[in-house]
């Protein structure tokens, strides 16, 4: 059986137009709909083959599930259009509304003084 050694394969990639890139990370975070992963003490490797990049990742993962909100992004944008409060404000409304953008709404003028 034939070993190829780092150089060997280095020179090998390079013939195939492939190039490799490491990148010093501390963490890797991907944030997903559901979910967050965590990769602590990654490994990072960018591989270039033909203009396309492919990033590697080799780490101890953690899964972070995220806290569910009864509203989307959309409730939250409406709800600050409708009355000119920040974005904190206007999640804080909602939550307190269970997600009820019409009441948060309707929440946030009380508390402004509108009728």
């Amino acid at each position: 059986m034939m070993r190829i050694n780092d150089r060997q394969l280095q020179r090998m990639m390079k013939q195939m137009g492939m190039k490799t890139q490491d990148i010093d990370a501390l963490e890797v975070i991907i944030r997903g709909r559901e979910k967050d992963l965590s990769i602590r003490n990654p490994k990072v490797t960018v591989v270039e083959v033909q203009g396309q990049k492919i990033i590697q990742v080799i780490g101890d993962i953690e899964e972070i599930e995220k806290e569910r909100l009864p509203f989307n992004e959309d409730d939250v944008k409406l709800v600050m259009e409708q009355t000119g409060s920040t974005r904190e404000e206007a999640i804080e409304a909602l939550k307190k509304t269970d997600g009820k953008p019409a009441e948060a709404i309707i929440e946030l003028m009380k508390k402004n003084g509108h009728p």
